[in-house]
């Protein structure tokens, strides 16, 4: 059996070799931690830019071969789609127009679709559905691709249904910017957004998320550099049900409500807590977090918190300005480890400074190389598919999905340490595998097949480098 080294994943290559105690992982079959529903991505602000072209919707939406930048680059397969309703318009009405935070970033302003408050009518000449309109086309080109699951959401209401007319957020940041006599108008936006983009753009939102972040004290107009708005709990409470009412009212009674879109894991516990004693936990379906507390805070408090609500719960939202993929792999591995998410969506997938899978300037339009960090999601999203069973992969540096139908195991393993073998132990299925090579996807290469790993007596085994990440698909294995 012939042995392939292959140089890392996430960080400089190294060489292959035995440097350390051999590393064993149990698979556990009786563990499920959820039904995968898909891997993602939030269109704004990337798509605003980029949302004509093919080649990006075809490098993030499907699993094809791309030729992209002068590389062949494989799809991610991304099936979820975050579409994002704006905020902004550059009308006056009655003289008065919307603020403009002094640090605005022009890309990060998100034409919006309501735009006075003249009338509630959306065929009237308050109404502009001509605008974002690159947006709209990713979304679609997505749709196109096989996306299946479609979440609306908003960065901030409308700018004249702020208090200070931006929607950067108030003044000082820490207090709510829609204004009382506007609760019901912003339900009547994200509603009427949803119903227009079904009836005409042939796209069915599963869920509306009204909040992002609302928890948090930046979303200042006078520093602001993107659309925000902070929202109390007791206003999140009056706009939920709003919502699910202006949703109701329109025929859209199957799109379910998701919150809140919290920045951290400890504050998404602190807000479902305020939401469920306040009453709305059943116009919820589901509770979305962002994964920027990193390595810390309490994953496991979040699960449990929503399991014991009976509520499916997402990591909406996940970036971090590092191109080298070792953050996104461990942050990643805790997630799945601990939150047990059922859906994963990463924030701007184009972006600088190392925070996009695709380097690029979206006010610009320039875009630079595929990063590293891209091919690491890679070894998750073109494997993990949704309807898969999530297992429990033994220790803290490997994830498992299965696939019941066509009985095969995922096994996406990182060596964060010395050189050394690590074996995968699957004697605990009924029946662990036929006897065969699993696929195993390596890097330097960047995502290259190997087929020299042989499963034999229900173990396999292969060597890893330190930083090296690896991915095998196991066939015949019955729980």
């Amino acid at each position: 059996m012939s042995r392939r080294c292959l140089s890392s994943l996430l960080l400089a290559a190294n060489l292959c070799g035995r440097g350390a105690a051999d590393t064993t992982a149990t698979i556990n079959p009786s563990t499920n931690w959820g039904t995968w529903e898909g891997w993602g991505t939030s269109l704004a602000w990337w798509a605003a830019s980029f949302g004509d072209r093919d080649d990006l919707a075809d490098l993030f939406f499907s699993t094809k071969s791309v030729n992209f930048g002068g590389k062949t680059v494989p799809g991610l397969g991304f099936n979820i789609a975050r579409y994002n309703a704006g905020a902004c318009s550059k009308n006056s009405v009655n003289g008065e127009s919307m603020v403009v935070s002094p640090k605005m970033i022009a890309s990060r302003q998100i034409d919006g679709f309501w735009t006075d408050w003249t009338s509630a009518d959306p065929a009237s000449s308050s109404w502009n559905w001509n605008v974002d309109a690159n947006q709209r086309s990713m979304l679609t080109k997505a749709r196109d691709r096989g996306a299946d699951v479609f979440e609306l959401f908003s960065n901030s209401p409308m700018w004249w249904m702020c208090s200070n007319h931006n929607p950067s957020g108030s003044d000082n940041g820490g207090s709510d910017n829609l204004q009382s006599w506007n609760y019901q108008q912003f339900a009547v936006y994200m509603a009427e957004v949803a119903k227009h983009a079904s009836d005409n753009w042939n796209i069915k939102f599963q869920s509306v998320e009204p909040f992002n972040e609302p928890m948090a004290s930046w979303w200042n107009g006078k520093s602001g550099t993107q659309e925000g708005c902070h929202f109390g709990t007791s206003t999140q409470v009056t706009l939920i049900k709003n919502l699910r009412t202006e949703l109701d009212n329109r025929g859209l009674s199957s799109a379910v409500i998701a919150a809140s879109d919290e920045n951290s894991y400890d504050q998404a516990i602190t807000t479902w807590n305020a939401l469920a004693k306040a009453g709305v936990a059943g116009s919820v379906a589901r509770v979305n977090v962002h994964g920027y507390q990193y390595g810390g805070g309490k994953r496991d408090v979040l699960y449990s918190t929503a399991k014991g609500a009976g509520k499916k719960l997402w990591n909406s939202e996940y970036g971090k300005a590092d191109d080298t993929g070792s953050d996104l792999a461990s942050n990643l591995i805790l997630d799945f480890r601990w939150l047990h998410p059922t859906a994963w969506v990463y924030w701007q997938v184009i972006d600088g400074g190392g925070w996009g899978l695709v380097d690029g300037n979206n006010d610009a339009k320039t875009l630079g190389a595929v990063s590293q960090k891209y091919y690491v999601l890679a070894q998750y999203s073109r494997h993990i598919k949704p309807g898969m069973q999530i297992l429990d992969g033994g220790n803290d540096s490997t994830v498992v999905a299965y696939d019941t139908g066509a009985k095969k195991l995922v096994v996406v393993a990182v060596n964060w340490g010395k050189a050394q073998n690590l074996i995968f132990d699957l004697s605990k299925f009924k029946t662990p595998g036929t006897e065969g090579s699993p696929t195993q996807i390596g890097s330097g290469e960047q995502y290259v097949a190997h087929s020299d790993v042989t499963l034999k007596g229900g173990k396999f085994q292969t060597s890893f480098s330190k930083n090296q990440m690896q991915t095998f698909e196991v066939s015949g294995v019955v729980i």
